[in-house]
């Protein structure tokens, strides 16, 4: 075998295993883009869960006599601080 030869058959192999680590890349990927989507997906969920958490609260402050409200009010404000700082989160990841 000439040197030529020898030289072109190691550089072959050479991209052969660049296509294999190519291909074990994108697989990679591929599984961090899923499991992105899922962790999204269950603080949007989360988040869902908040918003109806804070419409009920308001509900109840609406409904609330006049005595009661003010204990409501800080109630509601606590449910709306972490929905506020929840979608505000995820919305700073999700631009990244």
């Amino acid at each position: 075998m000439s040197t030529r030869e020898a030289y072109k058959q190691k550089i072959e192999a050479e991209v052969e295993l660049a296509q294999a680590k190519l291909s074990e890349l994108r697989a990679k990927a591929k599984i961090s883009v899923a499991d992105a989507r899922i962790k999204y997906a269950r603080q949007i969920d989360d988040l869902e869960q908040g918003v109806e958490a804070t419409k009920a609260k308001l509900k109840e402050l609406g409904e609330a006599k006049e005595d009661a409200w003010e204990h409501l009010k800080e109630e509601v404000e606590s449910a709306w601080g972490a929905l506020r700082d929840g979608v505000r989160d995820v919305g700073a990841k999700l631009k990244k």
